[in-house]
């Protein structure tokens, strides 16, 4: 149990920063996806892919002093920022974590906005289908947020460059 805390701890260890909740959910699972050993569950909601596990797991580690969370009022919603504690860095010392390569691809996803984040978790939510049917599935589930084809290729692309930096390729 606490190695799957321990792997998320590093992650937001890595990242420096990870501020909110959707971007840090969307950089999970992207992680994830391209085979980073996270084992939360996920499944597709409202923003795309959400893992309620997640979101309890960053509970629980707010809770053991491990993980600070800054709740910021930003206009008419409230913001979070985390941030690895002392207390969690001391922890994390003690038990270590063997991802090679996450660091990169995180700091690469952490520089990206949550709306790119979303789609790019969207396109791997739905890696069993054709680029057409993807497409297809933006249109219709993320229609509020306008996408268009040229984004979408972008996602495609950017999810290759994410994994040569994860070094599958």
């Amino acid at each position: 149990m606490l190695k799957d805390h321990a792997r998320v701890m590093h992650a937001v260890m890595v990242s420096g920063e990870i501020i909110g909740r959707k971007k840090l959910q969307k950089m999970i699972y992207i992680a994830k996806k391209i085979s980073f050993p996270f084992q939360e569950r996920f499944q597709f909601h409202f923003y795309g892919p959400y893992s309620e596990e997640l979101t309890l797991r960053m509970e629980e580690l707010c809770n053991m002093g491990f993980v600070a969370e800054v709740r910021e009022k930003k206009g008419g919603y409230f913001q979070y920022r985390y941030t690895l504690t002392d207390s969690g860095k001391e922890f994390l010392s003690l038990n270590t974590i063997e991802m090679p390569f996450l660091e990169d691809c995180l700091t690469d996803m952490n520089s990206q906005n949550a709306r790119f984040l979303e789609l790019v978790s969207t396109v791997l939510y739905f890696d069993n289908l054709s680029k057409e049917e993807v497409m297809d599935k933006v249109f219709t589930l993320k229609s509020s947020q306008r996408y268009t084809e040229a984004e979408i290729e972008e996602a495609y692309n950017y999810i290759n460059c994410l994994k040569e930096k994860a070094k599958l390729q």
